[in-house]
């Protein structure tokens, strides 16, 4: 319809394509496990429209994610379960409860003291789903270093933290050395458990010193990218493949990448 809302066409554009008889043959294959990674790799290309600081590319991004809502809301209505005004109504009301020094007679508090209640109001709601646990709610979905890291820092929040990033320093130490002392025995099972634990102790490290693990990682990762973009460039002008230049070559065109900055 013309004057149509445009979040009930898009919900309209996703009955039709879920249409038992004449919707897309792709679509109407699809169920929740099918359609999650699809949901999870929207939220990554949000944030990475966002790093980008392109509002065209971040509107069109956001618009993905929205449809990921709407996709997994349809395939709840179609079971009788809830549709996407549920979904909109559950969360304004979830906001408003915690927010109430902004939607109730309650006084304003500076955003120590609201990251304080909010985290008050998430205990409150966990309780009612008889999360009683410390670390219950703490999404299993999540990337392994983002999780870790959101599960020590609910850890310290009962006093179960390290006083200071230079003691999470020397745990790494300790597991750098245990590790080193699995390498030796080489059964792939220990080695993996060890370096599961380096790892926890770094994601650790990384909320100490106030930075997000994946975020770290993810930079790094883009960095590790240049300078090894810039190698290939470098050995293509000398008329070789990284194949052909064997690893010194390589290495030391990796620290000419490193001295330029990149």
């Amino acid at each position: 319809m013309p004057n149509e809302a445009p979040i009930q066409a898009l919900i309209n554009v996703m009955a039709a394509l879920r249409h038992p008889e004449t919707g897309c043959p792709w679509d109407k294959e699809q169920d929740f496990p099918t359609i999650a990674p699809y949901t999870i790799e929207e939220a990554y290309e949000v944030r990475a429209a966002i790093a980008s600081g392109d509002p065209a590319r971040l509107k069109d991004e956001l618009g993905d994610l929205l449809f990921q809502v709407v996709y997994h809301a349809r395939l709840a209505q179609e079971r009788g379960w809830f549709d996407f005004n549920d979904v909109t109504a559950g969360v304004t009301e979830k906001m408003i409860r915690r927010h109430p020094h902004v939607f109730a007679a309650e006084a304003a508090r500076g955003a120590a003291g609201q990251s304080a209640a909010w985290e008050a109001q998430k205990e409150a709601e966990r309780g009612r789903l008889a999360q009683t646990g410390t670390l219950d709610g703490v999404a299993e979905a999540l990337p392994a270093l983002k999780r870790a890291q959101k599960l020590s820092a609910r850890a310290a929040r009962v006093g179960f933290d390290w006083p200071d990033a230079a003691a999470v320093l020397e745990k790494l130490d300790e597991e750098t050395r245990e590790l080193r002392a699995e390498l030796a025995a080489a059964a792939p099972e220990r080695i993996a458990d060890e370096l599961g634990d380096l790892l926890f102790v770094l994601a650790n490290l990384a909320r100490k010193l106030g930075q997000d693990a994946e975020t770290c990682l993810e930079g790094a990762n883009e960095k590790f990218i240049r300078r090894f973009n810039r190698v290939e460039e470098l050995l293509a002008q000398a008329g070789k493949t990284p194949r052909e230049a064997g690893l010194d070559e390589m290495e030391a065109l990796w620290a000419k990448a490193k001295r330029e900055g990149l």
